[in-house]
């Protein structure tokens, strides 16, 4: 996994991984792994899982990679505390996966707390065998 900076801006957490290094041979199999942890953790909370592929395709007007073969989020929260209202600018959490033919990219934001980017990295790392 590798962090890049997305924008000039942005730090993003990067795993992309061969299929033939995956447990998984499609992206809804991920989707299926990713909820689980989700639903399995003490604090996070699934909410969504989001086609952002078919949404785009559905645009009249719209630009996909062409190598792209789907492209979802699952989103979910972390959210134990509230105790002022700009945590709600930077929540609820995505993890995205981005399939090709040969290979998929996951992807998340770099979250304010520490054991909140632990846990997602635990969760991307588990895609591999």
């Amino acid at each position: 996994m590798k962090v890049v900076e997305f924008m000039e801006k942005y730090k993003i957490y990067t795993l992309d991984i061969k299929k033939s290094e995956s447990k998984y041979s499609n992206t809804d199999e991920i989707m299926d792994y990713l909820k689980g942890c989700i639903e399995n953790h003490k604090v996070a909370k699934f909410i969504a899982i989001f086609d952002h592929y078919s949404h785009t395709k559905s645009l009249e007007e719209h630009e996909i990679d062409e190598d792209v073969i789907d492209a979802k989020d699952i989103i979910f929260c972390f959210g134990k505390e509230l105790k002022k209202p700009e945590v709600l600018g930077v929540r609820p959490r995505s993890i995205g996966v981005c399939e090709y033919e040969d290979r998929f990219v996951i992807s998340f934001l770099e979250a304010p707390n520490p054991v909140a980017n632990d846990t997602m990295k635990e969760w991307v790392k588990g895609v591999s065998l």
